[in-house]
């Protein structure tokens, strides 16, 4: 049976950018970076964007300097979000078997989808990429075949089709390991890409035709999967259980330099409940943190410390992460960037009391972060703000850089 399987992969096209212009429509056919902060690189580009050579990873201030007629928007990784589950939620009403792999990319299970909606494999991916476009104005790419790793290459493939859409069944699978360099291949990349090319493979045909027994003995059994899913068997069948990230964390530049540590503090207490947030989404509570402060000449200082009880609440982290900031800082010195990262989780339901811990004060905590999230969710991000320290901090919201401004 899992020869015959068919999965998709559903990439929403240039995403960040794609959801800035389903925000504000006036930027629909302009050249559009988004960028990771207001001292950061650019993220993500529109087609527009890449024909005027804007590179990724590019700092903000050398992207304005040599593209001045760009257009360049801060990151709201919110909003993205926000935006992603309703192309999820679109994708788990046309198939119950769908792996959310990141922000904007799924793998979705199409074996036995045609007989259900009456329609072949390919119109099936074109009637699903139209929907979403209309229902949540945002374009993806859909590549389809017979594992995730061939969807992933048809999916490359399809973007230089008028279609977006390509289907890549059992005869068409060895021209298009033909004419994919090997280091195109998920799970490959460039480095290893090298060291292949050095030993003779340069497509991820040459992959396939090699022995098995020499591909597990150099690269291992992940090396040998990637072989037998590029061979058209499935080794990865696509999954719907969410598993527990490894860690959480938010971190964002400061609009101008600072060495304020009251300033500091509650940037860091932004970061916190943003993290706190995430982790009540998932019903989790974490154990450990660390704190991350970058200085102006970007060496990083980074900081853990053990929680003596699993949290999922802003204060509670807060009193662990402040002493951990003061320890680090350094009045002389300029920073650029403060964060937080959350690690060791545990599910609520694991989660045992202690005799004599303060259970009543626990409970409480627990239903004031919970009515934080409400409040957010019914009137919008920052609606109530965590008073950490005194000091008052305005919000800083984010900017659009047009050729105008940069005059």
């Amino acid at each position: 049976m899992n020869n015959q399987k068919y999965i998709a992969l559903i990439d929403c096209d240039s995403f960040f950018v794609s959801c800035e212009r389903k925000l504000n429509p006036e930027l629909k056919g302009l050249p559009v970076s988004v960028v990771s902060g207001e001292r950061g690189c650019i993220i993500s580009r529109s087609r527009e964007a890449k024909m005027l050579g804007v590179p990724m990873g590019i700092p903000l201030f050398q992207a304005v300097e040599k593209y001045p007629e760009c257009i360049y928007i801060s990151a709201n990784h919110y909003n993205y979000t926000k935006i992603s589950k309703q192309v999820m939620a679109i994708l788990k009403e046309v198939s119950p078997n769908v792996e959310v792999y990141s922000i904007d990319e799924a793998f979705v299970d199409f074996t036995g989808l045609t007989r259900l909606y009456k329609k072949n494999y390919f119109q099936l991916a074109k009637d699903l990429q139209q929907r979403i476009a209309d229902e949540v104005d945002i374009p993806v790419t859909i590549g389809i075949s017979r594992t995730k790793t061939l969807a992933k290459l048809a999916s490359d493939k399809a973007k230089n089709t008028s279609t977006r859409v390509a289907l890549v069944g059992k005869c068409g699978i060895n021209h298009l390991l033909e004419y994919t360099e090997i280091q195109e291949v998920w799970g490959i990349g460039r480095k290893l890409g090298v060291k292949l090319r050095g030993l003779g493979i340069r497509t991820a045909l040459d992959y396939v035709n090699r022995d098995e027994k020499w591909i597990k003995q150099k690269f291992g059994k992940n090396g040998l999967g990637v072989q037998t899913e590029l061979g058209g068997i499935m080794v990865s069948p696509v999954s719907n259980i969410v598993e527990l990230p490894k860690s959480i964390s938010d971190t964002k530049s400061f609009l101008e330099f600072s060495s304020d540590l009251q300033f500091l503090k509650n940037e860091l207490s932004i970061h916190i409940h943003s993290c706190c947030t995430r982790l009540r989404k998932i019903d989790c509570k974490c154990s450990t943190i660390g704190v991350l402060l970058k200085t102006k000449d970007f060496r990083t200082l980074y900081s853990k410390v053990q929680l003596k009880t699993p949290t999922n609440f802003e204060f509670e982290i807060s009193r662990s992460a402040f002493p951990v900031l003061e320890e680090m800082f350094q009045n002389n010195e300029l920073y650029r960037s403060v964060g937080i990262v959350l690690e060791d989780f545990k599910e609520n339901t694991e989660e045992q009391l202690l005799l004599f811990n303060n259970n009543e004060k626990k409970e409480q905590n627990e239903k004031l972060g919970k009515s934080l999230d409400i409040l957010e969710k019914k009137f919008g991000r920052n609606i109530v703000r965590t008073g950490f320290v005194n000091k008052e901090v305005p919000f800083k919201q984010g900017f659009l850089t047009s050729p105008q401004d940069v005059e």
